[in-house]
């Protein structure tokens, strides 16, 4: 006699009702990759720190509307998956996405910050990214103090993908007048 595993995708209105019905809560540190509710890792300090910096930086964009800053908030990617990057850049809306969450053609950056997560991120989010067509995504990487760069999306993946160190610069593709140093990223200047 074979086993047969059955695994239930969970949907993204399935994933909401939880929410409603009190089954996940909005504290919950979850998120909605292809149909399974995954747990996310707890933001230590230099994550924090990391995504704190990478704001201050961006906060032009968003003062000057150039671009919506949203910090670890869901982006819709089709009908099983519902990641929180770290952090994204968005293209500008009135109704500042609280009609409905950002999609793929609103993204200008995502960034994901990993401490522990970034073969998960590489292997799982990345992918999905891709196969969703977000044009550019930064895994800051601090375990190995660098920023990589992904961008040119394919269904099979990223197709360019850049590592930058300590002393180098780097530019969203969106607004590649704004330089970010990477050391700036990693850790505070002092």
């Amino acid at each position: 006699m074979v086993l047969q595993i059955v695994r239930y995708k969970f949907t993204v209105d399935d994933y909401h009702r939880m929410v409603q019905a009190g089954i996940l809560s909005e504290d919950d540190r979850v998120e909605l990759i292809e149909g399974e509710i995954v747990t996310m890792a707890p933001i230590g300090r230099r994550h924090a720190g990391a995504v704190n910096r990478l704001l201050d930086k961006f906060i032009p964009l968003q003062a000057s509307r150039r671009a919506i800053i949203s910090v670890q908030n869901p982006i819709h990617l089709g009908e099983h998956s519902e990641p929180q990057p770290d952090l994204a850049l968005l293209k500008p809306r009135s109704d500042f996405y609280a009609e409905s969450h950002p999609s793929p053609e609103d993204v200008l950056l995502l960034v994901e910050v990993s401490e522990t997560s970034s073969e998960s991120d590489r292997e799982v989010k990345l992918p999905l990214y891709a196969r969703f067509g977000i044009g550019e995504v930064w895994l800051v990487d601090l375990a190995a103090e660098a920023v990589e760069v992904f961008r040119n999306p394919s269904p099979e993946g990223y197709r360019k993908r850049e590592v930058l160190g300590q002393g180098k610069v780097l530019s969203p593709q969106a607004f590649p007048e704004m330089e970010l140093s990477v050391d700036g990223i990693l850790r505070p200047a002092g």
